[in-house]
């Protein structure tokens, strides 16, 4: 249930976050999904650069991001590379299309913990522009983005070879610039927004996704019948799946950038059309689950004794979900994964029951 206003903002996620080698069993199963696949290029190559300099945003603010050049040896072997990575993510690798594109920019981000690059692709013959990224392969990542494509209403897109992550671009306009910009601008729909942001704090807190602060988001917006819109929040962090140890981190209604979307819910939303929002996200949740359920279950498998966050997290967080739940199965789970696979059990109980396949294998 949502908290009141005075409860917002007391926490933090962790300043730093490791990255996580992807093992040998996980490695396995993007081979086996179509993940991993070989790169012309890897991120080391991208760190080669010879110098940066600062981007500026479009109302001519500095932003996160630099844009870096490289010598002219090191730019053409990356430029074909590149091209290239994004023919293989768009139309797997059919590179007929490729002649009338080129990189028009790279841009380098030192904040966060992957440190990613931002590949700028631009079409020659008519200008037009797309993005796509390439950052350090963190397991955390990759399991929060596999669980993002099977549990979530989004399909997402993801490469990995050894130590690489591609990742494409997700459209949107960001959390923050959102509730600044748009959110009381007098077109936005708020009670649909309300409920959106529900179900989307339902979605992260049963799959275990934290730090999803309004700027780790963006909202799509669309044209609805009547002249009115529906709207889509999706996350676009997944570096914090399953990492921190409080509950809270997990339930993006805590955090202080995300206080006008909270206070919008409870102005317009009362306790039972909460409850209502929370019950349908869990039921599509169910479904999801039930149509990929092998899946599911082998990542969950590979997750059970996957090395991802600290021993004195795990710990705080299985006393603290056991606590909300009062359910002890919690207190026997020794991984991120384990703790992972008892949420989802706990939250989609009630809708699991009625599928007795799932539940069956589910409870293996």
């Amino acid at each position: 249930m949502f908290e009141t206003a005075k409860e917002i903002g007391s926490i933090r996620p962790s300043r730093k976050k490791p990255i996580f080698h992807v093992n040998n069993r996980l490695r396995s199963y993007l081979k086996k999904y179509g993940r991993e696949v070989k790169l012309p290029a890897a991120y080391k190559d991208l760190l080669r650069f010879t110098y940066s300099l600062p981007l500026k945003d479009k109302s001519g603010k500095p932003s996160l991001w630099e844009t870096v050049t490289y010598d002219m040896r090191e730019w053409e072997y990356l430029r074909d590379s590149l091209v290239q990575i994004y023919a293989i993510l768009k139309t797997e690798g059919d590179l007929s299309f490729t002649s009338h594109l080129d990189v028009a920019r790279i841009d380098f981000c030192s904040f966060g913990n992957s440190q990613p690059f931002r590949i700028r692709i631009v079409n020659k013959f008519n200008d037009n522009h797309d993005h796509y990224y390439i950052k350090q392969a963190d397991a955390s990542r990759v399991y929060g983005l596999e669980l993002e494509h099977l549990l979530s209403p989004n399909r997402i897109t993801f490469l990995t070879h050894h130590d690489t992550l591609v990742e494409e671009h997700i459209p949107g306009i960001p959390g923050d610039v959102f509730a600044e910009q748009q959110l009381h601008d007098g077109k936005t729909n708020i009670i649909r927004f309300a409920k959106e942001f529900v179900k989307f704090n339902e979605r992260c807190f049963v799959r275990l996704l934290g730090d999803m602060r309004s700027y780790n988001f963006v909202i799509n917006v669309t044209p609805d019948i009547d002249e009115d819109f529906q709207y889509r929040i999706r996350a676009i962090d997944f570096d914090q799946q399953c990492y921190e140890g409080r509950k809270n981190l997990y339930l993006p209604q805590f955090f202080k950038e995300n206080k006008p979307f909270v206070d919008v819910v409870l102005k317009h939303l009362d306790l039972e059309s909460i409850a209502q929002y929370q019950a349908e996200e869990r039921t599509m949740m169910t479904f999801r689950l039930v149509s990929s359920r092998y899946r599911v279950m082998e990542l969950l498998d590979i997750m059970n004794s996957a090395d991802i966050s600290s021993y004195e997290k795990i710990h705080q967080l299985r006393v603290e979900l056991a606590d909300h739940f009062h359910e002890l199965s919690f207190l026997r789970c020794k991984t991120m994964g384990q703790l992972v696979k008892t949420q989802l059990k706990q939250t989609l109980r009630k809708s699991l029951v009625h599928i007795p396949k799932t539940k069956s294998k589910f409870d293996d």
